[in-house]
């Protein structure tokens, strides 16, 4: 869309003039650099105006409401004169007013109305003696009858005009429906710059060549480079995609634009479209006024940017016009010259191509989980305003919390600090950062629940299962806190945290963590000759491991390096409603075959190494059932065996290192 020539004078004048007019916003609400609408309130002052003139004009009330016979003076007279011996007038009123009108109540319930003259004597003589009722009503005052016929009228006035007074005060909501809701960031409130971002190091740095650009846009095109056009960051929930858009509104010194995909979408179609437009016109005002440009920063993208004609039940035309709006003004014909679009979202496999391709969005940022060293650097941010003890180790911390996002870490800080204030510490130390690590993995701890001395026994042999395999199989961590304590969903837990960021697992490593899984079915097998229901989630992550090594890793005996089936993709987007199967039935029967065949390697290898190792399995579950929390400290105490550090490489069967958590997220995922 082309820009009105008025628009575009007023700010080459402003330009000219070396700034723009103050504005009286100072919260840097939508519409800072807009000028004020007009108030349409004046409109209903003029309509009551023009009321009230009509009711000076008034020669006579407004009838009543009803339904009256209008009847002529010689029918009246003739029927009043006779009325003695018909009856037929019941009830008279006169009416006094600048004309004189006659009400009555007619015999037969009918009712008459009639205009007399004003000196009439003999009439007024006939309706004393020749009607049975005869009133007469004493002329009205004026205000009274405005007050009385015109009320209604000046309390709808007053009722709209409220609404629109509201209106105007509220930001014109009701009058502007259409307009975009994106704030202007603050830059004196709540600043935060890429010094409180940690761990996205990568991401950093192409955020920042984005606002070097926009600082110093000569130095890069004196050698031919355009800026880009849109920035897309991608992520899993809580690494900190919005946090750096954040930093980039603080360290950008431009015009930031913030607001979230959901603000466009509403019932109403082309409302959203009609936002869109709006917002990006807010951005081009400011990037003319600012001389350096502007950023728009969308959270959530995905709310808006979906895939279009996807589902079941086909397209949304509300979100589909409003895409199309975003792809016309991100890409299309206007000039979108010194502004830059940031998008964040969890669901890039969500969006429409259209959107993703350059010219759109120039640039993807991934924002991962962060590594150990990204890991440290959070929780130093996180840390700042924490009062901590002598004993805090970072990087241990950071060694413990594997697979976490910045907002986990966030989350541990915060609940060690709590967990040091309900204790009445002085400081937060080591243990209260541990003990977070565990509140936020698992759960708070549920020490008042009450179990059976059989259910305890079962729990703490399934438990002993899993931390003695994970001491006698080099290939899998070692764990450093085992607990028959429930937390959360869990009956009991083995804490087995790596010692090192891992992304991929060989075919033996997977074996190892399938042989660990089972330790506890196994030791319950040992202790009672039977199994409980404690082992299905166990059953379950055993069997997608094994499945997933036969169909997509390639890592089977029989059927090949082949990946099987294809991987099942979001129904909602409209694809792969039903799997599709590439393979025949007896591929099916083979992969089961397979399939069952690692899952009884792994359960015959766990079998026997416990086996071997009842002793042990046997004292290490009657202390659980003592005490209910072991480390690894006083595991290797019990076995009579030296501890040894954590990062040594892992001794023969008969000794013991510390390694460490056996979480969900620590498990290869199918």
């Amino acid at each position: 869309m082309t820009e009105p020539n008025l628009l575009k004078d007023n700010f080459s004048n402003s330009i000219q003039k070396g700034k723009l007019r103050k504005n009286s916003n100072p919260k840097g609400m939508p519409g800072k650099n807009r000028p004020k609408q007009p108030n349409g309130n004046w409109f209903f002052w003029i309509l009551i105006g023009f009321m009230f003139l009509m009711l000076l004009s008034q020669s006579s009330p407004v009838p009543p409401m009803g339904t009256s016979k209008e009847m002529t003076y010689s029918e009246f007279y003739s029927l009043l004169e006779t009325n003695p011996a018909t009856g037929k007038i019941q009830k008279v009123e006169l009416i006094e007013n600048t004309e004189n009108t006659l009400k009555g109540t007619l015999k037969e319930g009918g009712e008459f109305t009639l205009h007399i003259p004003k000196e009439d004597p003999k009439l007024l003589d006939l309706l004393r003696s020749n009607v049975p009722e005869f009133k007469v009503v004493p002329p009205q005052t004026f205000w009274s009858q405005v007050f009385f016929s015109f009320m209604p009228i000046l309390l709808i006035l007053f009722f709209i005009w409220f609404l629109s007074y509201r209106g105007a005060q509220m930001g014109n909501k009701i009058w502007s429906f259409g307009k975009s809701r994106a704030k202007m960031n603050n830059n004196d409130k709540n600043c935060i710059n890429f010094n409180d971002v940690a761990g996205v190091d990568e991401a950093k740095e192409e955020l920042q060549e984005v606002i070097e650009f926009l600082k110093d846009p000569k130095r890069f095109q004196r050698l031919g480079g355009k800026i880009p056009k849109g920035a897309l960051l991608i992520g899993p929930p809580g690494t900190g995609k919005t946090l750096l858009a954040k930093a980039v509104a603080g360290e950008a010194g431009v015009p930031f634009f913030s607001l979230s995909g959901s603000d466009f979408v509403e019932m109403f179609v082309g409302v959203g479209a009609s936002r869109v437009r709006d917002l990006f016109e807010q951005g081009r005002r400011a990037s003319k006024a600012s001389g350096k440009g502007a950023i728009i920063f969308i959270d959530e993208i995905d709310a808006v940017g979906r895939l279009r004609f996807a589902g079941i039940g086909g397209g949304n035309d509300e979100r589909e016009q409003t895409l199309n709006a975003l792809l016309v003004e991100m890409d299309g014909f206007t000039n979108q010259e010194g502004l830059i679009l940031i998008a964040a979202t969890n669901r890039p496999d969500t969006l429409d191509p259209a959107l993703l391709r350059p010219g759109r969005f120039d640039r993807r940022v991934v924002v991962g989980l962060p590594d150990i060293n990204g890991r440290e650097g959070i929780l130093k941010v996180h840390t700042k305003n924490i009062k901590m003890g002598t004993d805090i180790n970072l990087r241990k911390i950071a060694q413990q919390t594997v697979y976490f996002s910045g907002a986990d870490l966030a989350n541990v800080c915060n609940e060690a600090a709590l967990l040091a204030a309900r204790k009445n510490r002085d400081a937060v130390g080591q243990a209260d950062f541990l003990a977070a690590v565990e509140r936020v993995t698992m759960g708070p701890e549920k020490k008042s629940y009450q179990t059976s001395p059989k259910e305890k026994a079962m729990t703490a042999y399934h438990e002993a299962g899993h931390a003695l395999l994970s001491l006698l199989i080099d290939e899998v961590d070692t764990f450093t806190k085992v607990s028959i304590i429930p937390r959360g969903m869990a009956g009991g837990y083995t804490l087995t945290p790596p010692t090192e960021d891992k992304h991929y697992y060989n075919r033996k490593e997977l074996m190892g963590q399938m042989t660990l899984l089972l330790g506890g079915l196994v030791a319950e097998e040992l202790h009672v000759g039977d199994t409980s229901t404690g082992v299905s989630n166990d059953l379950q992550k055993v069997s997608q491991i094994a499945r997933a090594m036969v169909c997509q890793f390639g890592m089977n005996g029989k059927l090949g390096k082949l990946s099987y089936g294809q991987h099942q993709q979001q129904m909602f987007l409209g694809r792969d409603f039903l799997e599709q199967k590439e393979y025949s039935e007896e591929t099916a029967r083979q992969i089961d075959e397979e399939v069952r065949q690692i899952v009884l390697e792994t359960y015959e290898r766990a079998k026997k190494l416990l086996s071997e190792q009842k002793e042990k399995l046997d004292k290490l579950a009657q202390r659980l059932i003592e005490k209910e929390t072991i480390d690894i400290d006083e595991a290797t105490e019990l076995l009579g065996m030296a501890p040894i550090k954590s990062h040594d490489p892992k001794p023969p069967i008969n000794q013991i290192i510390p390694t460490g958590p056996e979480t969900p997220n620590n498990l290869p995922s199918a």
